[in-house]
């Protein structure tokens, strides 16, 4: 008796934080589906030159995040079809949508937020409208999410719905699901992390973006901020450390508290003030009651703050990848009809 095929996954990978929520996506499909993950990876050969050339080696397309990725990924057991070279696949879950492989678009697809985008730049704004240039020319994920190209886009919360839709992506493709990650923020006040009662600093890794940052600047209205306060650093892990390290103590002292690894969430919750740059750990802290400060508008933050769900958002995920696996329309006419299956309507 032959057995039936089973249809494929692909999950595309990059940072610590897209490559676990896109796991735990997979693990509710892997009994039915054969499921495999890849790298996010470039597409026209002009960028895969620029890969080659070690241009983007703290991009999530290669560098520290490839090789964290891969060694989740072995850790895991998880399958891995780097660039898609060994199968074709009935659908791929993108972790991003800044590039969207035309050997990809033969499937199915659906986008997941990751967390926060960038702000919109000048730069940005040029190349949205040119509509011609690729949007990871934005240099940072301020594009993100705003393509149009997946079948189906699932976001953090209604403000975001809004906001992905006012960027370019048709409001009928988008489900709000919640965020893997950031669906469940109440659960990380229980933690064993040591300190307590300090001011938190969460730097971003702009300049590894090729973006501008004052970080001198940056730290000095940090200091007025923290006055007399216990303060401790947590890097963002992209950042050359080294140089973010010695700028910290050329303004905090030699004494400074950095951390460079560590569970930043356990971080927020023990912290009395949150100071954030470009950060999705801003949405931990505001959660959790915290007073913040960010480099985005904090009412708009507000507006767009990832829904609790009690940590459903990934079994909802994995719902409309399985529902719209088997359905044979558009992922709009899926929306239109799907019903979240009453398991995940409890949070």
């Amino acid at each position: 008796m032959s057995s039936v095929k089973k249809k494929k996954i692909l999950f595309t990978i990059g940072s610590p934080n897209q490559t676990s929520q896109m796991h735990q996506i997979s693990s509710f499909l892997s009994d039915e589906y054969d499921c495999w993950f890849t790298q996010f990876y470039p597409d026209y050969g002009f960028e895969k030159a620029v890969l080659y050339a070690g241009i983007l080696e703290n991009s999530i397309m290669s560098g520290h995040f490839k090789a964290t990725a891969d060694k989740y990924l072995a850790d895991h057991g998880l399958q891995s079809d780097y660039m898609a070279l060994k199968n074709d696949y009935d659908m791929t879950v993108f972790c991003t949508d800044l590039i969207v492989p035309r050997k990809l678009r033969k499937g199915k697809t659906i986008f997941v937020q990751e967390g926060m985008v960038d702000e919109l730049t000048f730069l940005s704004k040029m190349v949205k409208m040119s509509r011609i240039i690729p949007r990871y020319f934005a240099m940072g994920t301020a594009l993100n999410g705003s393509s149009n190209l997946c079948d189906i886009y699932c976001v953090a919360s209604e403000g975001y719905k809004n906001f992905f839709s006012k960027m370019g992506t048709n409001r009928d493709k988008i489900a709000i699901t919640g965020i893997p990650n950031f669906d469940n923020i109440p659960q990380f006040a229980h933690n064993d992390f040591p300190l307590h009662d300090y001011v938190l600093v969460a730097t971003s890794d702009i300049r590894e973006c090729f973006g501008s940052d004052d970080r001198i600047g940056f730290l000095k209205k940090c200091k007025d901020v923290v006055g007399a306060r216990k303060v401790i650093f947590k890097l963002h892990p992209n950042e050359i450390k080294d140089r973010a390290i010695g700028e910290i103590k050329q303004v905090f002292g030699e004494d400074a508290v950095v951390y460079t690894d560590g569970n930043s969430n356990h971080m927020i919750a023990n912290c009395q003030e949150l100071i954030t740059q470009f950060s999705t750990l801003v949405y931990v802290g505001i959660v959790l009651g915290k007073k913040v400060h960010s480099y985005f508008d904090l009412n708009e933050l507000y507006r767009l703050v990832p829904q609790q769900n009690n940590a459903t958002s990934a079994r909802k995920i994995a719902d409309i990848c399985q529902g719209y696996m088997e359905f044979s329309g558009s992922g709009k006419d899926f929306l239109r009809q799907y019903k979240p299956a009453e398991k995940n309507i409890a949070a």
